[in-house]
């Protein structure tokens, strides 16, 4: 048995997938055995050509619409080999050691479903998303009103991002982001993979949930790290405004699918434990959200 498939979506982001795809080679890995699937979801660009022009020993999956996300990931991991399966957005960059550490900690930690490495932006920060808690009710009204901005390391009022725990240790976590996400194939079988009502962002939040449910454990490991040019496809990131591929409309697609992720994971996870005058105000506050970030788009 192979030992890891690395599964890597892409969406009109050629020189970023160009980029991945040589990291990968460049740095593969010196203990274990891979492979690498790219399922490209009807980009735009070369990045279908580019693929089979330069990397010919990539399995090459050419979906003839964009599905999303989730969608895309299962179509790949019907096609991988390996007892791990390493989710890696198109606009990341691995380092030497990362596939082996990653390997290496997921082999000694019987119980860990799911991990994630120290995630870089190109700004230097650490993509927050990359270690986070779930957006419990309480959670998401201390970030969104900026509570926890006044109390960045109380562990009361930043549970959005758990950002009193030291961010050089390993340590559990309650959700990781989909850039990176080496998951174990018994822990991904056990939650049926991806949850395809999330066409783009929410899903990694929903997998990590359903992991947690099943009890598994998730991991952030900061002894190895990947940069990540955040939110490229998508082109709603402020991180990688100047170097986005994503045209207007794509914006507003990816805006809304923002959106529409808190909606169904409220709706799955929150919505049952408070009464109906609770749920309408989330829901309000969602689409007044949504209103003013749509604005810019105006």
């Amino acid at each position: 048995m192979i030992d890891l498939s690395i599964i890597i979506v892409s969406y009109s982001t050629e020189s970023f997938l160009s980029k991945c795809l040589l990291a990968v080679r460049k740095y593969p890995s010196k203990k274990y055995t891979s492979e690498v699937i790219v399922v490209d979801n009807d980009s735009q660009d070369g990045s279908v050509a580019m693929v089979k022009k330069e990397f010919p020993q990539v399995q090459l999956i050419e979906n003839k619409e964009n599905v999303g996300f989730s969608r895309a990931n299962n179509r790949g991991i019907s096609n991988a080999q390996g007892r791990y399966v390493l989710f890696l957005n198109s606009d990341t960059e691995i380092e030497e050691t990362t596939l082996d550490t990653m390997i290496s900690f997921m082999d000694t930690h019987a119980r860990v479903g799911a991990a994630t490495c120290k995630v870089v932006m190109p700004n230097g920060k650490i993509d927050d998303a990359s270690h986070r808690g779930f957006p419990t009710l309480w959670n998401a009204f201390c970030h969104f009103s900026g509570f926890s901005k006044v109390f960045p390391h109380s562990m009361t009022f930043n549970g959005y991002n758990l950002a009193w725990k030291h961010l050089d240790t390993i340590h559990s976590i309650e959700a990781l982001a989909g850039a990176f996400m080496i998951v174990r194939k018994e822990a991904g079988e056990q939650v049926h993979w991806w949850d395809e009502d999330y066409f783009f962002y929410g899903e990694d939040l929903e997998f990590c949930y359903m992991l947690k449910e099943y009890g598994w454990e998730v991991y952030y490991v900061p002894t190895t790290k990947i940069l990540h040019y955040k939110g490229v496809s998508g082109g709603i990131k402020g991180v990688s405004q100047k170097v986005t591929t994503a045209s207007k409309e794509t914006k507003k697609r990816a805006t809304l699918a923002r959106f529409n992720a808190m909606r169904i994971f409220y709706r799955k996870h929150y919505m049952q434990q408070y009464p109906v005058m609770i749920n309408w105000l989330v829901m309000k506050a969602i689409d007044t959200k949504l209103w003013l970030t749509f604005r810019q788009f105006v």
